[in-house]
Order: C-alpha cells, then sequence, then structure tokens
C-alpha cells in the first residue's frame, strides 16, 4: 500500500507544510510519494533529499529584515527576488545543484505550469533543484525557468495541490494538505485596515502608485485609494488558487484533507513560520484517528 502525500501552494503559509511532515512522522506515518506544487514542491523535496530539519532551523529565525533582504528590484524587471542569494538557500537546505530526483528513495514530483500553452507540467526526473525552481516561480516574483524547450511558471497556477499526481504515480491512498481554504479576502481585508510598512521595494512601489492613483483620483482616503502592488498579487494569486482547487479537488478529491487555517498569514511573511509550522502540527493531530481508520481499512481489503 503505498501513502501519497500531496503539499499544496502557498507561498509563506507553505511552512506548515514541515509541521504537518514532522507530525505523520511522529504518529509512524512516512509517505511513499510526495508531489508539491510551488512551496509545497520546496518543502517535499528538502524532505526527500535529507535537509528538511535544517530547513526548519533555518526559518525559525527568519526576520522581516531577511525577507527584505531577499527581495531585489532589477532595472530588466524580471523579478523582485535576488536570485542569486536565493540560489544559495536553495542549496544549503533544499538540495545541492547535482541532486537528482531519479536518486531519492521515494517518488518525487513537483508541478509546475507551461507559460505559452497553460498546460499542467510533472517535473518526475533530473535535477532536483530544476523542478523546485520551476514550481516556485511566481509570476511576479520570479522569472520563469526554460526547461525542454518551454518556460515554465508557478505550478499553483494549474493545480494548486496535486493530488491527480500523487494517485498516477501510484498512491493507493492520498493525503493533501491544501493551503488555501480560507484564504480569499480575508488578508486584504486585514491589511486594508491595518496599514504596516512594507519591506523594500514594495514600499517604494506602494508609494508611487498611491501618488499616482491620489493625482489621477483626487482622494486621499485610505479605502479610496488603491492596494499596493504586493496585496494586489497577493488577492489576485489567492482567488486563483482557490478557484482552481475548489475545482480540482472537486473531480478527483483525497483520501484525506488538511486544511490548515492561515489566512492570517500574508504572501512574503516567510518570518512567520512558528505559527504556520504549529498549525501543520495541530491539524494533523486532529486527524490521526481517521487517518488510522482509513489505513486499516485499506490493510483489510488487502487481507
Amino acid at each position: 500500500m503505498n501513502i501519497g502525500l500531496a503539499l499544496g501552494s502557498g507561498s509563506a503559509r507553505g511552512w506548515s507544510h514541515i509541521g504537518v511532515i514532522n507530525e505523520l512522522a511522529e504518529a509512524g506515518i512516512h509517505p511513499d510519494i510526495i508531489c508539491g506544487t510551488s512551496i509545497g514542491s520546496l518543502v517535499g523535496a528538502s524532505c526527500l533529499a535529507g535537509n528538511l530539519g535544517e530547513l526548519e532551523d533555518w526559518v525559525y529565525t527568519l526576520t522581516r529584515l531577511d525577507v527584505a533582504r531577499l527581495l531585489d528590484f532589477n532595472i530588466a524587471l524580471e523579478s523582485f527576488i535576488d536570485i542569486t542569494k536565493l540560489h544559495g538557500f536553495l542549496n544549503k537546505y533544499v538540495a545541492d545543484d547535482d541532486a537528482d530526483i531519479d536518486n531519492l528513495d521515494k517518488q518525487y514530483a513537483a508541478v509546475a505550469a507551461d507559460l505559452e500553452t497553460g498546460r499542467e507540467i510533472w517535473l518526475t526526473e533530473g535535477p532536483l533543484i530544476e523542478a523546485v525552481w520551476s514550481s516556485i516561480s511566481l509570476p511576479g516574483l520570479f522569472p520563469p525557468t526554460r526547461k525542454n524547450g518551454k518556460w515554465l511558471v508557478d505550478g499553483g497556477l494549474v493545480n494548486p495541490v496535486p493530488v491527480s499526481v500523487c494517485r498516477a504515480l501510484g498512491a493507493d491512498i492520498v493525503i493533501a494538505v491544501n493551503l488555501n481554504g480560507d484564504i480569499v479576502g480575508r488578508h486584504f481585508h486585514k491589511n486594508r485596515n491595518s496599514v504596516k510598512p512594507e519591506p523594500g521595494i514594495a514600499r517604494k512601489i506602494s508609494g508611487a502608485v498611491k501618488e499616482y492613483a491620489t493625482s489621477v483620483f483626487g482622494s486621499n482616503d485610505k479605502q479610496e485609494q488603491p492596494p499596493n502592488i504586493i496585496d494586489s498579487l497577493a488577492c489576485s494569486v489567492n482567488i486563483t488558487q482557490d478557484r482552481i482547487t475548489r475545482s480540482r479537488m472537486a473531480g478527483d478529491p483525497p483520501d484525506l484533507l488538511i486544511s490548515p487555517r492561515l489566512s492570517g498569514i500574508g504572501l512574503l511573511e516567510f518570518y512567520r513560520a512558528e505559527e504556520a509550522i504549529e498549525e501543520g502540527k495541530n491539524c494533523v493531530k486532529k486527524i490521526i484517528p481517521d487517518l488510522e481508520r482509513i489505513l486499516n481499512l485499506d490493510r483489510q481489503q488487502e487481507d
């Protein structure tokens, strides 16, 4: 009996995947197949490469300033992320450049999207870091990656919770982690009602947008001014992924669904790892009885 773990997209909320994996391990459950989309692909790869402990230790130390230092506005408008720093992070806490998916102890897949055709791409072989990089390339933050003649971007655009990929790779039971269940609108309203200084380039761009809007539309009312660029991007991503997730899982539901309640964590609030990881752990504790029942029932059917 093969157990598949589908780790969904969700940017900073994705640190909860660490808590999910650790708590499943505490219960003696070690998935045979791990498929991830976006941040799910990153955490899943780190786990299978044997670096999840180092990743967890590091994310606990993250501060707002650390996250801001990853932002980089370049004149070519390729991305808002410092690619060199990101590459160093991936090598240190996920895997080396020479790590290959075929050499992992368990099956792994990362989901990306073909920028030209919109098709879903499953990355199941080749360099592990390339697969992760393609899957996390959220438009507007990361530049697309080039692979096999295709420009690839974030898999959350096509399959935010890759249940179907787990089943295709042979999973008999699929545990899915959906980070998008309670997100639409909540982060937006929270930020609009409690304005905080944005880090680095976000502050500069936001200021320019607000100044332009005020000059054109003639209003200084906070509620009448447009959202800043980070909030606009975050809310747009949230809407897209929520709608796609609902559609995909309606057609191919998992055997067990874990839905951490993390709507208060914003797109780039990676420094809030502790609460995300704890929420992941708590969600698993709640479903352990159901999981044991499903596993026992499956074993009885095999006998």
